[in-house]
C-alpha cells in the first residue's frame, strides 16, 4: 500500500506551480506600493480545466493545490477536496492529496472549481493586496509525474497550472440580494440556466473558453514571480487537521402545501420571499415523501417545509425534474419558521433557478440547520423533487473515547455535548454552524476541552490556539478570526485573548509539547501585558476599555472588576508555570510579582456576610451586584484564600439565591434591541433583580469556571447534580445543547462543560504531568452507581470504570489513583483493581 502524500514529497521550497487567474479578469498591475485593499470586491466563480494524457499511472501522484478564496478538485469528474482551511491571508493552508486512485491510462482531466468571495465573511478575509496578487481570486496547483513523464511531457515531469490550463468565468450565481451575507455566511442564487453541469466530465467541450492567466508578484521585491512563495500569501503551510466529512442527513418529516395569492416581488432575498409567503393562504397540504410530485399553477406558490428531526451541518443538496425558469427560493432555520425573527435566531438561505435537465445541485458552504423551507413558483408546470439532503461537513472524530453511567439522563447530555461540538468543528472551533460560523477565540476553549476529553484527534485542538495566535499591533487578540472581525480592526472582547490563554495552558498539559509552548509564550505574555497599565496601585484593574463580555450573563465590570482581575490572574498564574517549565526565570517572576499585587488587591471584593465576591466596586464604594462568577474565578485563579473555597462554592451553588439575568435578554426567550442600544448608545445596564440577595447564574459558557471552582474546592461529587439543568435544551427532538438558558441558538459549542466534566471529573481522568506522561484518576461519583470510560492521551487510550466500591483502571502510563476519602497512591501502568 502507498504510502500517504505529505510535505515531504515536496522538498522545495519554490512551487512547481504557478498563480493563475481566470481570461475575463484581466489583472494588470496598478497603484504603486500596492493596489489596495478592495473591501466590497465582487464575488467571482471560475472554473479551470486541464487534460493530459497517461500511458500509464504510477502508485502515487502526489499532488498539492490551494486557492484565493475556496476551491473544489475534481479529477475526471470525480470529487477529490476542498480546501484550502479558513486563515489569515499571510498564513493560507495548502492541501495534499493522492490523485493515483482517480486516474487511468489516457486521456485524464483535472477540474478545479474555484469561489473568490471578495467582501469578507465569516470564514475569510482578502489580503493586503501588492499591485497584481490579492486583487482577484487565485489558483496554483502541482502534481509530481516525474516516475512516467519526461521533460517533453511536462515541466521536469511535474503537471502545474500555467496558461495551458484552460479556464472560464461562470456568470450563475448572482449575490445574495440585499443581503448577501447575512450574518457572515454567504446566501447564494445560483440561476442553473447559465452553467453546464457537465464542465467537470473529460468529454465536455471547453473550447470556447479562454487560457488561463499566470499572476506575477508585482512590488519592489517582488521579480515578478509567478510561483509561490510570494506576498501576499506568505509561505504556504500544509493543512495541519484532517479533511471534513460526514454522513448524508435525510429528512425526517415534509409537509407541502399548495398557497394562493402574490408573491413578495420587493426583496431579493430568498429568506425574506418565503417569510412573506406566511401570509398567503393554504388551499391545500399533504404530508410528502420523496420523491415528491406537485403542479405549479399561477394562481400561487408551492411551499414544501421539511423537518431534519435535528441539528445537521453541511452542504444542502436535492435533485429536481423542473421546467427551465422554476425558481426555488429556501430558508434555512433552527425554529419552525415564524415571520419575524430576533437578532439572536439565524436567518440564512438560497436561491435555485432549473435549467430544465440535470438539476442536481450542492450548495459550496457549509450551513446548520434543522428546518428546510422551499417557496416553489416562476413557471407553470410539473415538478418532481426527487431527493433533498444535508452531507455532513464536519470535523472527524476518531473512535475509542467513550463515556457512560449508571444515570442515563446524564448519558443523553454528555451525548448531546460531543454532538454539539461536533457540528462545531469545522475547520476551526466555531461559535454555531446555523447562524454565523465564526472562530470566536475565547469560545473555544469549551470546544478544545471536549475534544482533549472525548476525541483521540487532537489536532484540531491544537489548530484552535495557532489560528488565535493572531495579535493586534497592541497585543489582544481580535475576538474572531480569520474573517470579517479580524479584518475590521474594531474594538475586542479582551477578556476572550484570556480563554485562548487557558487554551494554551490546556495544549500544555495534555500534550506536553516544549517546543509549541515556546511558541505560543510570546504571545500570551503580550496579552497579560496589554492588561498590565489597567492595573490599580491596589493590585485590581479598572476600567479595562473595549467590551468586557465575561459571559451573556449579567457580570458587573465597571470600574474596579472582581472577574476581569480574576481572569487575568488565572492567566499569569498559568503564564508563569509554563515559563518556569521552560526554564524562562525572567517571564515566571515578572507573572509572580504582577499576580501578587492582584492576590493582595482581591481582598477588596469580599463579602463575608453574604460568603463569595462581589463583582464590583464603584468610586471606592463596593457594590453589592454578585455573580456565581467573581467567587468562582476567586477560587480557580488562586485569588480566593484555600480556607474559603468550600464556603465560596456553598454560596454560588445554592439554588435558592440563584437569579437568571442576560444584560440583552429580553426575559421572553430572545434577545432585546432596546436593552442592546441602551447600553451602546447609554451605557445603561438595568438592574432587575434583587441585587443584595441573589446571585446571578453564570451561562453555559462561563460555567466551565463554575464547575472547575466546584472540583478545585473538593466537591466534584456535586457536579453530576449539576450537569441535570442542561436536559432543558433535550426537547422537541433537538439534541444538541444551547448558546444560553434562556436565548440563543440551539447548537453552541461553548454550551458543553457537562460533557468535559464527566471525563475529568466524574470519572475523574487529567494529566498529572505534562504530556500525560503520569496520569491522575480521581473519580467523584456522587450518586452514581457507576461510571466507565476509555480516555485519550498521546499514549493510547486509558480505561476506567468506577463504582461506590473501587475502581478498576487500564492505563499505558503510571497514575496517581486519588480515591474520596483515602491518600493519594501511585499505580505503574498496566491493569489494577483497587
Amino acid at each position: 500500500m502507498a504510502h500517504p502524500v505529505g510535505p515531504n514529497d515536496f522538498p522545495a521550497i519554490r512551487w512547481h506551480g504557478h498563480w493563475i487567474w481566470l481570461p475575463e479578469e484581466p489583472v494588470e498591475p496598478s497603484g504603486f506600493w500596492s493596489a489596495g485593499v478592495r473591501p466590497q470586491s465582487p464575488e467571482t466563480h471560475g472554473h479551470f480545466r486541464k487534460t493530459f494524457h497517461l500511458d500509464q499511472v504510477p502508485s502515487r501522484v502526489p499532488a498539492r493545490i490551494t486557492a484565493d478564496s475556496r476551491y473544489l478538485l475534481f479529477v475526471n469528474g470525480e470529487p477529490v477536496g476542498r480546501g484550502p482551511i479558513r486563515s489569515q491571508p499571510r498564513r493560507m493552508h495548502y492541501d495534499l492529496y493522492d490523485l493515483a486512485p482517480y486516474l487511468h491510462t489516457g486521456e485524464n482531466l483535472i477540474a478545479v472549481y474555484v469561489r473568490y468571495y471578495g467582501a469578507a465573511n465569516s470564514y475569510w478575509m482578502p489580503p493586503v493586496p501588492n499591485n497584481t496578487l490579492g486583487t482577484t481570486g487565485i489558483l496554483v496547483f502541482e502534481a509530481d509525474l516525474t516516475k512516467v513523464w519526461d521533460e517533453a511531457q511536462g515541466q521536469e515531469g511535474w503537471l502545474v497550472s500555467d496558461d495551458s490550463w484552460r479556464a472560464h468565468k461562470t456568470d450563475a450565481y448572482n449575490e445574495g440580494g440585499d443581503d448577501p451575507h447575512h450574518h457572515g455566511v454567504p446566501v447564494d442564487l445560483f440561476d442553473a440556466r447559465h452553467s453546464d453541469s457537465r464542465w467537470i466530465e473529460p468529454d465536455y467541450d471547453d473550447s470556447a473558453w479562454g487560457a488561463a492567466q499566470p499572476v506575477p508578484a508585482c512590488h519592489i521585491g517582488g521579480f515578478r514571480r509567478t510561483q509561490p512563495p510570494t506576498d501576499p500569501y506568505g509561505p504556504l503551510y500544509p493543512r495541519p487537521i484532517a479533511q471534513l466529512g460526514g454522513e448524508l442527513r435525510r429528512p425526517a418529516s415534509s409537509l407541502l402545501e399548495t398557497l394562493s395569492g402574490a408573491m413578495d416581488s420587493v426583496s431579493t432575498r430568498p429568506m425574506a420571499r418565503v417569510r412573506a409567503a406566511l401570509d398567503l393562504s393554504v388551499d391545500a397540504s399533504r404530508a410528502a415523501t420523496f420523491p415528491i410530485e406537485f403542479d405549479l399553477s399561477t394562481d400561487g406558490p408551492v411551499r414544501l417545509s421539511v423537518d431534519m428531526g435535528r441539528i445537521v451541518s453541511g452542504q444542502v443538496e436535492f435533485d429536481i425534474d423542473a421546467p427551465a425558469g422554476t425558481v426555488l427560493d429556501f430558508s434555512f432555520t433552527e425554529d419552525p419558521l415564524q415571520a419575524s425573527f430576533t437578532m439572536d435566531r439565524m436567518a440564512a438561505g438560497m436561491r435555485y433557478t432549473a435549467r430544465g435537465k440535470d438539476d442536481r445541485f450542492q450548495l459550496f458552504d457549509s450551513q446548520g440547520l434543522r428546518y428546510i423551507y422551499i417557496l416553489v413558483h416562476g413557471v407553470k408546470g410539473q415538478v418532481i423533487l426527487r431527493d433533498l439532503g444535508v452531507r455532513e461537513l464536519l470535523y472527524p472524530w476518531q473512535q475509542g473515547a467513550t463515556f457512560s453511567c449508571s444515570d442515563e439522563e446524564l448519558n443523553r447530555i454528555w451525548q448531546a455535548g460531543v454532538r454539539t461540538v461536533e457540528l462545531n468543528s469545522h475547520d476551526a472551533f466555531i461559535d454555531c454552524p446555523t447562524r454565523e460560523q465564526r472562530a470566536w477565540v475565547g469560545d473555544g476553549v469549551v470546544h478544545q476541552m471536549v475534544h482533549l476529553a472525548t476525541n483521540c484527534d487532537w489536532r484540531l485542538a491544537v489548530h484552535f490556539c495557532t489560528l488565535g495566535n493572531s495579535p493586534r499591533y497592541d497585543g489582544i487578540l481580535p475576538m474572531t478570526v480569520a474573517g470579517d472581525i479580524e479584518m475590521s480592526g474594531i474594538y475586542t472582547i479582551p477578556d476572550w485573548s484570556l480563554h485562548w490563554v487557558h487554551g494554551v495552558y490546556n495544549l500544555y498539559r495534555f500534550l506536553g509539547d516544549r517546543d509549541a509552548m515556546q511558541a505560543f509564550l510570546p504571545t500570551i505574555e503580550r496579552i497579560l501585558r496589554w492588561y498590565a497599565p489597567y492595573q490599580t496601585a491596589q493590585g485590581v484593574l479598572k476600567d479595562v476599555p473595549e467590551w468586557n463580555l465575561v459571559d451573556w450573563s449579567s457580570v458587573s465590570t465597571e470600574h474596579e472588576a472582581a472577574t476581569l482581575t480574576a481572569l487575568w490572574a488565572r492567566g499569569l498564574r498559568e503564564y508563569a508555570e509554563l515559563a518556569g517549565w521552560l526554564d524562562n526565570d525572567g517571564s515566571r517572576r515578572w507573572a509572580d510579582d504582577l499576580y501578587k499585587r492582584a492576590l493582595a488587591g482581591f481582598e477588596r471584593f469580599w463579602d463575608a456576610e453574604r460568603g463569595s465576591y462581589v463583582d464590583h466596586i464603584v468610586d471606592g464604594h463596593k457594590r453589592p451586584e454578585m455573580s456565581q462568577l467573581a467567587g468562582a474565578l476567586g477560587i480557580v485563579s488562586g485569588l480566593a484564600p484555600r480556607e474559603r473555597w468550600t464556603q465560596i462554592v456553598e454560596t454560588i451553588t445554592d439554588p435558592e439565591r440563584l437569579v437568571m439575568r442576560a444584560w440583552t435578554g429580553d426575559n421572553q426567550g430572545g434577545q432585546s434591541m432596546e436593552k442592546w442600544m441602551a447600553q451602546v448608545r447609554e451605557g445603561r445596564y438595568d438592574i432587575d433583580w434583587d441585587v443584595e440577595s441573589q446571585i446571578v447564574l453564570a451561562q453555559p459558557f462561563m460555567s466551565y469556571v463554575v464547575h472547575d471552582a466546584v472540583a478545585l474546592a473538593g466537591r466534584a461529587a456535586r457536579l453530576p447534580d449539576l450537569y441535570r439543568r442542561w436536559s432543558q435544551f433535550l426537547v422537541d427532538g433537538y439534541d444538541t445543547l444551547g448558546e444560553c438558558w434562556d436565548y440563543g441558538t440551539h447548537v453552541h459549542g461553548w454550551a458543553c462543560t457537562p460533557t468535559r466534566d464527566m471525563v475529568f471529573y466524574t470519572l475523574g481522568v487529567t494529566p498529572a504531568e505534562p504530556g500525560y506522561a503520569v496520569a491522575r484518576v480521581a473519580p467523584r461519583l456522587g450518586g452514581l452507581v457507576w461510571a466507565r470510560g476509555s480516555v485519550p492521551t498521546p499514549h493510547g487510550l486509558i480505561h476506567v470504570e468506577a463504582r461506590p466500591d473501587g475502581v478498576t483502571i487500564e492505563s499505558p502510563v503510571p497514575v496517581h489513583l486519588a480515591l474520596e476519602g483515602q491518600p493519594e497512591r501511585t499505580l505503574e501502568a498496566g491493569r489494577h483493581v483497587v
